[in-house]
């Protein structure tokens, strides 16, 4: 719906499918466009496509759009399997198809905000990494645990804000309901350039939590995702003297918040993916970027069985 949306804002919208027709046409009349019973009808009739459907689905959409040369956009956390995403990535390089990954925390403009402090080292140097996404189950999410579905924003973000390979992996984590997947999960990871992070991930908690923490050499940066706000704190050690040491501390301290300017992540998203597909430029989320994510996941739920650090 959120997709169907965007696009009709931005007035290319050409049309909708969906394995539920009734669902399908209803969507279709609000927004005034074509339901398409079959997709590869749909594929035939556009020019680029989104694919949010289950993640078991991923493949086939992603495969079917490609073999009709119509550059994709697939939602996290595409395929949720390294081996068929890297087949995928090999397909569409070979067919000339833009293949983007919807991670859509990584168009949050906080994200973009942070990302260009640390660029101009206006931080310093990043050291650690420490996020919380936690909320209650969602019903829509069926075939994969909060790993994929949560926790791979996260790692993202602290992909992209490290800029260094992660080399290894440590996770914990459970089923507290008994679900088949696990509810909840703390990933601790290490980057090749030192930099270390903790993603803390769980279906179980009643309100809604979207931050993340940065200890650098310059401040200590919180940044919250939903309200789209940065605040720093930094500290310096003033000119000792003896009123000092009688009547206060020698240290000054410095804390500023601000907000950046509101835009919705997803509009961004989409919006570089069309940017993309006329230009045939690099999305700012592709599917290689994506491997590295997957990988990492993949690797917290093997840590978490065998109870032991994951080596990349």
């Amino acid at each position: 719906m959120n997709h169907v949306r965007v696009y009709s804002d931005l007035g290319v919208l050409a049309g909708i499918t969906d394995v539920n027709a009734e669902s399908g046409h209803t969507v279709s009349k609000r927004f005034s466009t074509e339901f398409y019973e079959d997709a590869e009808r749909l594929m035939k009739n556009v020019d680029a496509v989104s694919i949010s459907t289950p993640t078991f689905t991923h493949y086939e959409m992603v495969d079917l759009a490609i073999k009709n040369g119509v550059d994709v956009l697939v939602e996290k956390p595409f395929t949720g399997r390294i081996e068929l995403a890297e087949e995928l990535c090999m397909k569409a390089e070979k067919e000339d198809v833009l293949l983007a990954v919807g991670m859509v925390e990584r168009h949050n403009p906080v994200v973009a905000t942070v990302k260009e402090r640390l660029k101009k080292e206006e931080y310093g140097k990043l050291i650690t990494f420490s996020s919380r996404r936690v909320s209650s189950m969602p019903e829509r999410i069926r075939d994969v645990g909060v790993i994929m579905d949560l926790g791979i924003h996260d790692v993202d973000v602290f992909n992209y804000l490290c800029g260094s390979p992660v080399k290894s992996v440590y996770a914990i984590g459970g089923s507290a309901n008994g679900s088949g997947f696990e509810d909840h999960a703390n990933v601790i990871m290490e980057a090749e350039n030192g930099v270390k992070g903790i993603v803390e991930v769980n279906w179980l908690t009643p309100m809604k939590v979207r931050s993340v923490s940065l200890t650098c050499s310059k401040v200590f940066a919180e940044f919250d995702y939903m309200d789209q706000s940065v605040s720093t704190s930094s500290s310096r050690f003033s000119n000792p003297n003896d009123s000092s040491f009688c009547y206060g501390s020698p240290w000054e301290f410095d804390h500023r918040r601000f907000s950046v300017k509101k835009e919705e992540p997803l509009r961004r998203e989409l919006q570089d993916f069309l940017d993309s597909s006329q230009s045939r430029g690099r999305p700012l989320v592709s599917g290689r970027d994506v491997l590295n994510d997957l990988q990492i996941c993949m690797a917290a739920l093997k840590s978490i069985k065998e109870r032991k650090m994951v080596s990349l």
